[in-house]
C-alpha cells in the first residue's frame, strides 16, 4: 500500500500548479539565490551540520550554459571561503557539458577544479543515469592519478554493477558517498527490490570501509542507518572514517540524533532558478521519495500522525 501511495504522489506532480509545488518545494531547497543557499548552510552549520552545496541546472542545450554553470560554482566556492563554511560543492558532469562535447566538459570542470583548489574546498562528483556512469568513473579515475584527492564520486546500490565498481577503484581508496539511486533504469541494470537494493548498499559500504576508502552513506531510510551504524560498530570506524548525508528538510529528527550522537552529518544543499525542474524530476524519479517527503508534510500538519 505504502509503495502504491509513493507512485500515486509522483504521477500527479506533474498535474500540481507551479505556486503548490514551489510550496512544496520551499522546504527541500535553500531558495534560488547564492546569498539564500549560504544563509542555509550557516544555519546547518551553527546547529553542528555540515553541507554540500549543488547548482541546479543538469540539463543544459549549449556551451553557455555550461560555462554559465562553472562560473555558478565558483562563486559557490568563493563564497564558502569568504564566509567560512563548513561546505563542499557537488557537480554533475552533465551541468558542465559532458553530453555536448567532452573537451568542453573537461574545460568546464578544469575551472570548478582550479577554483576548489585555491579554497581547499572538497568537489563531489554525482553519479547521474547509466549512459554516463563509465564516463563518470572513467573522469574520476583520471582526476585522481593526476594527484587530485580533494575530489570524490558516487556509487548507487541499485545498480548491478556496483560491486565490480567498488572493486574496480579499491586502489584508490576513494571517498564514495553511497546512495540508493533515483534514476528509472532498465531492471537487467538495476535492481528494482528494496531488500536487494538495501543490502547492495551494505555491502558496498562495508567493502569499502575495508578498502580504506571515506564513505559518505547518503539514506533516510531508518532501517538502513541502524544497519549501517551496527557495521560501523563491528569494523570500529572512527567518526573521521565517515558521515551520514540527507536532503534538506527531510528526516529532520533521525538528523538530529545523529548530531546528539556524535556522528558527522551533512545536508545536501540544492539552490538555483531550475527548482521546479528538479523538483518534479527527482520527485517523480523517485516514487519511495515522493511519497516519503508527501507523509513528511503530512506529519507536519497531524501530530502524530506515522
Amino acid at each position: 500500500m505504502i509503495r502504491a501511495f509513493d507512485r500515486a504522489v509522483a504521477a500527479t506532480l506533474p498535474l500540481v500548479p507551479r505556486p503548490v509545488v514551489r510550496r512544496f518545494a520551499d522546504r527541500y531547497m535553500a531558495g534560488e539565490t547564492l546569498e539564500q543557499a549560504v544563509a542555509t548552510v550557516r544555519r546547518l552549520n551553527d546547529r553542528g551540520v555540515m553541507a554540500t552545496i549543488d547548482v541546479l541546472g543538469e540539463f543544459i542545450r549549449a556551451p553557455e550554459e555550461a560555462a554559465a554553470t562553472a562560473t555558478a560554482y565558483e562563486q559557490v566556492l568563493d563564497a564558502i571561503a569568504a564566509e567560512r563554511l563548513d561546505a563542499t560543492i557537488s557537480i554533475k558532469l552533465s551541468g558542465l557539458g559532458i553530453e555536448l562535447d567532452p573537451t568542453l566538459a573537461d574545460e568546464m570542470l578544469a575551472r570548478v577544479l582550479a577554483a576548489a583548489g585555491r579554497h581547499g574546498i572538497f568537489v563531489r562528483i554525482d553519479m547521474e543515469h547509466s549512459g554516463l556512469t563509465d564516463r563518470t568513473l572513467q573522469v574520476y579515475r583520471r582526476l585522481r592519478e593526476e594527484g587530485r584527492d580533494g575530489v570524490g564520486i558516487v556509487l548507487q546500490s541499485y545498480m548491478r554493477r556496483t560491486m565490480d565498481d567498488v572493486e574496480a577503484l579499491a586502489d584508490l581508496a576513494p571517498n564514495v558517498r553511497v546512495v540508493k539511486g533515483i534514476y528509472i533504469e532498465p531492471e537487467e541494470i538495476a535492481y528494482r527490490d528494496p531488500a536487494a537494493i538495501n543490502g547492495n548498499f551494505v555491502r558496498a559500504v562495508d567493502r569499502l570501509f575495508a578498502a580504506g576508502s571515506y564513505v559518505a552513506i547518503a539514506t533516510h531510510d531508518r532501517a538502513l542507518i541502524a544497519e549501517t551504524l551496527a557495521l560501523i560498530e563491528r569494523r570500529v570506524v572512527g567518526h573521521e572514517g565517515y558521515e551520514f548525508q540527507m536532503l534538506l528538510g527531510v528526516a529532520e529528527d533521525v538528523r538530529h540524533r545523529l548530531v546528539a550522537a556524535g556522528h558527522r552529518v551533512r545536508v545536501y544543499v540544492p539552490f538555483g532558478r531550475a527548482w521546479y525542474a528538479y523538483s518534479v524530476r527527482r520527485l517523480k524519479e523517485n516514487p519511495s521519495i515522493a511519497g516519503y517527503v508527501a507523509r513528511d508534510v503530512m506529519r507536519s500538519f497531524v501530530p502524530g500522525l506515522r
